[in-house]
């Protein structure tokens, strides 16, 4: 059985920063994507980053590149996202998801089959 374990949200002031991980279980990287999206409150999920076990590549949305990181354990079976110089804006659910259906970045969200419970981002103005 796959499991995602989202851990690492809380209450943040802007300007500061967040570490979230995803452990994993009953899922191998090898070939496959790891992405984390988040949904504020009344609004559409959306993808923030995702990383390709396959080249290792790494993608993210134009609305956190340069302050988001996306990096993994890959003994630990957990992904993690650095998240620097937080904005108001970015206070949400994150979830972290994984693909067996690509095994490349990918922001498309059918294209994760197996999904967390999600941690809450909380940033204080």
């Amino acid at each position: 059985e796959v499991q995602l374990v989202e851990s690492g949200g809380g209450l943040v002031q802007a300007g500061g920063s967040l570490r979230l991980s995803c452990a994993v279980s009953g899922f191998t990287f090898d070939d496959r994507s790891i992405g984390w999206f988040r949904q504020a409150p009344g609004k559409e999920r959306e993808a923030v980053s995702c990383i390709s076990f396959s080249d290792g590549s790494t993608h993210y949305a134009d609305s956190v590149k340069g302050r988001f990181t996306i990096s993994s354990d890959n003994a630990k079976n957990t992904v993690y996202l650095q998240m620097n110089s937080l904005k108001p804006e970015d206070a949400a659910v994150y979830y972290c998801a994984a693909s067996t259906r690509t095994r490349w970045v990918s922001f498309l969200d059918y294209e994760y089959d197996y999904w967390g419970q999600g941690t809450q981002v909380t940033v204080s103005s």
